[in-house]
């Protein structure tokens, strides 16, 4: 049997890149593998030594990736990352902010097609081979339609396979994603999962997916590895896998709750002396927004009450974060639409930064904006402030407000760390943290349990129904999971999208 990858007793060569234990990985032919584990357990680790971001002291790891003319592993293994759901990180082109400014669309702005077709040419020479590729993944992803838009454009599902399509525009023998269902509705995960099964079995790729979730391993998995504690554990099939998951449920359901004392420390929290006690937080009567000739949002109507805690869902492109920009103040168009936010009107001559001092945020892009290698502590700071946070150096009592929060959500022992050096969940509380540090009146969550485990994110649900039973906090919580909602949901709004 042909191992496409192998590591055998590896060990980094440098220090702070090691595991545990030394690691023991195969991928055979004919192999798809998911890696799981919890938050900070060294599952992405465990991608850079594969992948040979990491080396090996004293040996390399072995690849054979025949029948692929190309030995290099940069040529034959594609690693995305999908932290949140507006692409891969390894895209640097940020687009989010530019939707909600349509101004600055020009003949710059790139389209579909035009960066398909750069990563075309970037990725081999022009055969006939490689056009009948392109021409394939085209019509696998139903991406034909899409050609002539602009990327800004397009909705989550839509930008997920614009950008697989991308990547496997290079016909790589290994594709490894780091959670690739990430930020999609329950319809378009499955539509995914469908998409890597059929490439997988049409073209000679091994998939390498790396999961949060148990939930979200596809049937097309063959194998599982678990990583605990920074060690490797031995591959397991997926039926054995998950067998043994279900038996640990069973028997030794985790006690991850918060104490009684951590309960208190955020009941007993004081309240500011500007807070606006208003009846109604949000206000929109008959809100419309247009991208382009794309209708998102039409005659919305849409009160918010004080203490109310709404869910908010609907399929990728219906217009979630688009809602989510009017109510936090973020969206240019929102100025020319009847929206009152704590009984203050768009347009009135309310500054953007007095609303967002009552409003903590998170969403799953944030730590795009936080592209800088500085102590987790400092980033949960900048939420005193907002998005000039980063700018401003904090007080000792903002540091203590700061530990506060990072303590309730366990994460106190990263406040020195550099945020960058964080694992993607440990980014994840870092920026909850900072969402609940100004003690909001209005908490917007979208998506806030995206890239944690079971564990934490139970912790977090609890977290947040013990904040929503202080007086005067209104919630708005989005997600495409039923099972992530916290138990203080009153109310839900469900947007369906425009066609």
């Amino acid at each position: 049997m042909q191992k496409i990858i192998e590591i055998t007793q590896g060990i980094t060569r440098m220090p702070e890149w090691r595991m545990a234990e030394p690691v023991d990985f195969c991928l055979n032919e004919k192999e798809h593998i998911a890696i799981v584990g919890d938050n900070a357990a060294g599952k992405t680790m465990l991608v850079d030594i594969i992948t040979g971001s990491h080396p090996l002291l004293m040996k390399d790891v072995a690849y054979d990736f025949s029948p692929k003319s190309s030995k290099l592993a940069s040529d034959n293994i594609k690693y995305i990352t999908f932290r949140d759901c507006y692409g891969g990180d390894s895209d640097r082109n940020y687009y989010l902010q530019q939707r909600w400014n349509q101004h600055d669309i020009d003949k710059s702005t790139p389209t579909v097609e035009s960066m398909l077709n750069d990563a075309y040419q970037m990725n081999g020479e022009d055969t006939e081979e490689r056009r009948m590729l392109r021409e394939h993944l085209y019509d696998i992803f139903n991406l034909r339609y899409l050609l002539d838009k602009y990327v800004i454009f397009l909705s989550s599902g839509e930008l997920r396979k614009f950008q697989l399509a991308k990547v496997l525009m290079a016909d790589p023998r290994v594709l490894i994603m780091d959670n690739p269902f990430i930020g999609l509705d329950k319809e378009t995960r499955q539509q995914l999962r469908e998409l890597l099964e059929k490439i997988s079995e049409e073209r000679n790729l091994q998939i390498v997916l790396v999961l949060a979730k148990d939930e979200d391993i596809p049937h097309f998995i063959t194998h599982v590895v678990m990583v605990k504690n920074m060690k490797v554990m031995p591959k397991q099939s997926r039926i054995d896998y998950l067998a043994m998951k279900e038996s640990l449920h069973e028997t030794d359901s985790p006690d991850w709750h918060l104490s009684d004392e951590e309960k208190e420390t955020i009941l007993s929290l004081p309240y500011s002396d500007n807070e606006y006690h208003t009846n109604e937080v949000v206000n929109m009567k008959n809100v419309s927004i247009q991208y382009g000739q794309r209708i998102i949002l039409k005659s919305l109507d849409w009160i918010v009450r004080n203490g109310e805690r709404w869910a908010l869902s609907g399929q990728n492109g219906a217009g979630k974060s688009t809602l989510l920009s009017l109510v936090c103040a973020d969206n240019p168009q929102s100025y020319a639409c009847n929206i009152v936010l704590f009984d203050r009107k768009r347009g009135s001559g309310e500054a953007i930064w007095d609303i967002k001092k009552h409003i903590g945020y998170v969403s799953p892009e944030m730590h795009r904006a936080y592209n800088r290698d500085m102590p987790a502590i400092r980033i949960v700071a900048s939420g005193l402030k907002d998005s000039v946070g980063l700018y401003v150096k904090p007080s000792e009592r903002d540091y203590e407000q700061c530990r506060i929060w990072m303590k309730i959500f366990g994460i106190d022992y990263l406040a020195d760390r550099t945020f960058l050096k964080l694992s993607s969940g440990e980014q994840r509380l870092i920026l909850l943290a900072r969402a609940f540090v100004k003690d909001p009146e209005l908490l917007i969550l979208d998506e806030p349990l995206h890239g944690l485990d079971a564990k934490h994110g139970e912790k977090v649900k609890e977290i947040i129904d013990t904040f929503c039973k202080r007086k005067n906090k209104t919630l708005i919580m989005v997600t495409h999971y039923k099972e992530n909602l916290p138990q203080c949901i009153t109310n839900s709004i469900f947007l369906k999208k425009n066609v």
